[in-house]
């Protein structure tokens, strides 16, 4: 009994833990999502939280840690980063009238 219960575990562990590539796929979508509801749909409250959840699945490495990432990996979630506050500010502030 308990080591069919181990094997559930570790197999529940196995398969909620994202891997990179599907984390890729995950972040590219959100960030079309939020792409097209911003462009399109001129929905920016919604592009900012679209965008702003693509951060949680880092397309990178994620077993490698912030200092020893290379600079343009620390950039490119920066400017991601500063392109969902811009995102949320300007929906908050343009709703704000």
């Amino acid at each position: 009994m308990l080591d069919s219960l181990n094997r559930v575990y570790f197999w529940l562990i196995k398969a909620t833990s994202m891997k990179t590539p599907f984390n890729k796929y995950l972040y590219i979508g959100f960030f079309i999502l939020g792409a097209f509801q911003a462009l399109f749909t001129k929905d920016y409250m919604q592009a900012g939280s679209s965008i702003g959840i693509a951060l949680a699945f880092d397309p990178f490495d994620q077993d490698q840690k912030w200092n020893d990432r290379p600079t343009w990996q620390k950039a490119v979630l920066f400017v991601h980063l500063g392109l969902a506050v811009a995102l949320l500010g300007y929906a908050i502030g343009w709703n704000d009238k």
